[in-house]
């Protein structure tokens, strides 16, 4: 009983950070017309004010984010050209981050270089997932689960730990760069302001929501491997 109830808090723990994100972003996406701008004019007229015309926004089916090589603010359909709320404040999160690349903030670069390591990380990983089924059949080796264990907490694994340490930097691209920037040019309405906060810690949230699932994977993994 005691096992069941530890496995139910840690698919709790697990899963709920992604449904509260999800809940806040997909609420806050109506009124659809809720702003005259769209998230691409927004962020674009904040760039300009901080004299970052150099930075381009771009429309993306890979995920809000900032790219700090190619200099792009980049949205997804629905935030890039959409009047909501969520499209407003998400699009600010974004250019928060390329704040913190203009101004040199060093936890940007850290994830920058993390990113990098972690992503050959997961092709490594990858690589041993594909072979471990035929260095078994060729060889035989007893100690196959453990590689293919070893293999999926660098593919599964990785993004979690990214994630994870560079929370920091998302709440500040939410918190000491996007808000003061929306309140100095007024751009939310009044009423918006508390609800703009709550968007902003799901923004600073998503990506690690999103690697969460990864250890439900890994879990799996285990699970599979344990039989």
């Amino acid at each position: 009983m005691a096992y069941l109830i530890i496995i139910i808090v840690a698919i709790a723990l697990i899963l709920g950070p992604g449904i509260w994100v999800n809940r806040v972003l997909a609420k806050y996406s109506q009124p659809a017309d809720r702003y005259a701008g769209t998230g691409a004019s927004i962020a674009r007229h904040l760039l300009d004010f901080n004299g970052l015309q150099s930075v381009v926004v771009e429309s993306t089916e890979s995920g809000d984010h900032y790219d700090p090589i190619a200099k792009a603010v980049r949205l997804t359909r629905n935030k890039h050209d959409g009047q909501s709320l969520t499209a407003i404040t998400v699009a600010a999160h974004e250019v928060g981050h390329a704040l913190q690349d203009h101004h040199g903030y060093a936890p940007l670069r850290w994830r920058t270089r993390l990113v990098k390591v972690m992503s050959k990380i997961e092709k490594i990983g990858a690589g041993l997932l594909v072979i471990s089924p035929f260095i078994g059949l060729l060889t035989r080796v007893p100690a196959l689960g453990i590689i293919t264990i070893l293999a999926g907490f660098m593919t599964l694994g990785s993004s979690v730990i990214v994630h994870g340490l560079t929370l920091p930097t998302e709440f500040d691209a939410s918190f000491n760069r996007a808000l003061p920037l929306l309140d100095k040019l007024n751009t939310l309405k009044p009423a918006d302001r508390p609800h703009a906060r709550r968007l902003l810690t799901a923004a600073a949230l998503t990506y690690v929501s999103a690697s969460l699932m990864s250890l439900l994977n890994i879990a799996r993994w285990i699970a599979i491997l344990r039989r």
